[in-house]
């Protein structure tokens, strides 16, 4: 049978379970440093607010990059640096992706309460665990079986029952859910992928960097209009590994 992959984003190391040893150190402890990379986030906003067109983040984004715990979707040795503003790895030649731009991807997707979230590129779980604290229901894929099926128990071990998560192409989306309200994807494609716009509800955001593996890609905003085209907004320069196709 062939199997439907998708490759999720950047380079890393070590894959690891779902342990509760992630949970070492106080709460007190992971509430502070989740404040200080807050503070961080919101900093850099300020600094790219040219590119962005965004000077301040929303409230409902930065109280979910506050409230969901990084440190339970890293591995147990980078538990001490799961609230740096930078990609950490997490196994399978992956990482959990840089605070800023899980912020960023976020707040670019504009979710409500009542939207329905399409995620391509699962990784450890936790861009699919902030956007399920802003709307109805996300649906994830994910390239790898095994960092898949463990992001699928690691969110249901967190609570997240607003999440679906399968192994699948990212390139073909997920028809039997769509139309989506907005589409967040973390690895780059050479090309915006027709079944991702197609699978967008009129007024909905694709947000995706877009471009080779050898060059500085582009993060962008696919906007799709009520006539069925697209107005697309080139964000900032941005580096991820290269989205796959299943085979």
């Amino acid at each position: 049978m062939r199997r439907r992959l998708l490759l999720a984003s950047l380079a890393a190391l070590a894959y690891f379970p779902v342990n509760d040893a992630h949970a070492q150190g106080s709460a007190g402890d992971f509430g502070a440093q989740r404040a200080r990379m807050v503070a961080e986030i919101e900093a850099l906003a300020r600094e790219t607010r040219v590119e962005t067109g965004r000077e301040r983040f929303n409230e409902r984004v930065m109280a979910a990059m506050a409230k969901v715990p990084r440190h339970r979707f890293v591995p147990p040795e980078l538990v001490r640096d799961a609230y740096r503003n930078s990609p950490l790895p997490i196994g399978r030649g992956q990482t959990i992706s840089q605070p800023y731009i899980v912020a960023l991807s976020t707040e670019l997707a504009e979710p409500r309460t009542e939207h329905v979230v399409l995620e391509i590129g699962t990784g450890s779980g936790y861009q699919a665990a902030v956007l399920a604290e802003l709307v109805r229901q996300v649906y994830t894929i994910e390239l790898l079986e095994p960092l898949g099926r463990e992001a699928a128990a690691r969110l249901a071990h967190l609570g997240y029952r607003n999440v679906e998560a399968r192994v699948g192409d990212g390139y073909q989306g997920w028809p039997e859910h769509a139309p989506f309200d907005s589409i967040v994807v973390t690895a780059a494609a050479p090309s915006i992928p027709p079944a991702l716009v197609a699978q967008l509800k009129p007024g909905g955001k694709l947000v995706i960097p877009v471009g080779s593996a050898w060059e500085i890609q582009q993060l962008l905003v696919v906007a799709k209009r009520p006539d069925g085209g697209t107005d697309i907004r080139k964000v900032l320069p941005v580096r991820f590994v290269p989205l796959v196709p299943g085979k």
